[in-house]
């Protein structure tokens, strides 16, 4: 019965790697209790953004066997490294970059952190804005110092899931850090190689605004699995952001996709929605870089950043949080499908991922 189960299984493909579910490696069970069928399902992310139409696919195909009156589908996740991991222990480095300040750029790093957290995925978050450090106030902790183990290795923080290291956290509050470029990248592979990170399924890099030191540091440092760029809909920090695209490109660090934040408001006594800046503007960096998603402008965002607290745990039912919550889930979906190809790219004779 186990091989007509999987026969079925077959037929079911992964709605974004676009190959079947059994060639995938993704069934770790599939076996009868009766007339009752037992799947379960390994994705490739816990943060699956196609989660619910696998579930139906699979419930289909299955139900469509002899002898099988339900069907039982639960499901597990493993998120999968690219040929070359990042660092060890740290499956996939992702950058959340921006072409200038005021974007919103920091805010959307802590929350698509705080979401892939909260789906299941084991993640890191590096506060990589040496100058203007604000990840630790946003994740509740601007007054908690870092600390080394006996390998003198720093201890991340942690905070709603999260594991965290910010500049923050290591200098005086308020003091203004007046570094060349050699500091920068000194304290930047600090961050990144001398700390007890661990078990990583996805580091998130909240670099500052521009096209400066840090950005380079980075990507000479660390494999990166890619970058996030985001912006607001006007015309002027498009400019910016396409510069940000650029660099990235010249750094030979793929782009993964666009976050437009700020993207447009609703107003809480009418309902009526307003384009303050000119929504979907993003688009006009070109149709290669995925638009992630449209972030509106809500003052829920504002104040759970004051307090400390990620809207997407603060306020998970408000527009804003709920679209964070799905540019994460789309960005851990990217990211599966790149690690695929990459891996096909490795191994062209293999056929099953495994």
């Amino acid at each position: 019965m186990r091989d007509a189960l999987m026969n079925a299984l077959k037929t079911v493909n992964d709605p974004e790697l676009h190959r079947d579910l059994v060639s995938l490696g993704m069934i770790e069970r599939a076996e009868m209790d009766g007339g009752l069928a037992h799947v379960k399902v390994n994705l490739t992310t816990p943060a699956c953004p196609l989660k619910g139409k696998i579930e139906s696919d699979v419930r289909a195909a299955v139900l469509a066997v002899p002898g099988v009156q339900d069907v039982r589908v639960t499901f597990g996740a493993t998120v999968r490294a690219a040929a070359q991991p990042a660092l060890p222990g740290v499956k996939h480095v992702v950058l959340v970059g921006s072409g200038k300040g005021g974007v919103g750029k920091s805010s959307v790093a802590v929350n698509l952190a705080a979401s892939l957290a909260r789906d299941g995925a084991r993640v890191g978050l590096l506060d990589a804005d040496v100058y203007g450090p604000s990840v630790a106030h946003m994740m509740g902790q601007p007054a908690a110092r870092i600390t080394a183990n006996e390998d003198r290795k720093m201890l991340p923080l942690e905070a709603h899931g999260v594991k965290f290291l910010s500049m923050a956290n290591l200098s005086p509050a308020g003091q203004a850090l007046v570094w060349r470029g050699p500091m920068l990248h000194s304290a930047i592979q600090q961050f990144i190689k001398d700390a007890a990170w661990g078990e990583l399924d996805y580091l998130i890099v909240d670099l500052p605004p521009g096209t400066g030191d840090v950005q380079l540091s980075l990507t000479q440092t660390v494999q990166v699995t890619g970058a996030v760029i985001v912006t607001t809909p006007q015309d002027v920090a498009l400019i910016d952001a396409a510069r940000a695209v650029d660099m990235f490109r010249k750094a030979s660090v793929p782009v993964l996709g666009v976050v437009e934040n700020m993207s447009y408001f609703v107003a809480p006594d009418t309902g009526h929605t307003y384009d303050i800046f000119g929504r979907g503007g993003s688009r006009k960096l070109g149709s290669e870089y995925p638009l992630l998603g449209e972030i509106p402008l809500d003052v829920e965002v504002r104040q759970d950043a004051d307090q400390g607290a990620p809207a997407v745990l603060a306020h998970p039912d408000s527009a804003a949080a709920q679209a964070l919550a799905g540019v994460a889930r789309t960005l851990a979906g990217q990211i599966s499908v790149r690690t695929l190809h990459s891996t096909l790219a490795e191994l062209p004779d293999q056929l099953t991922v495994v």
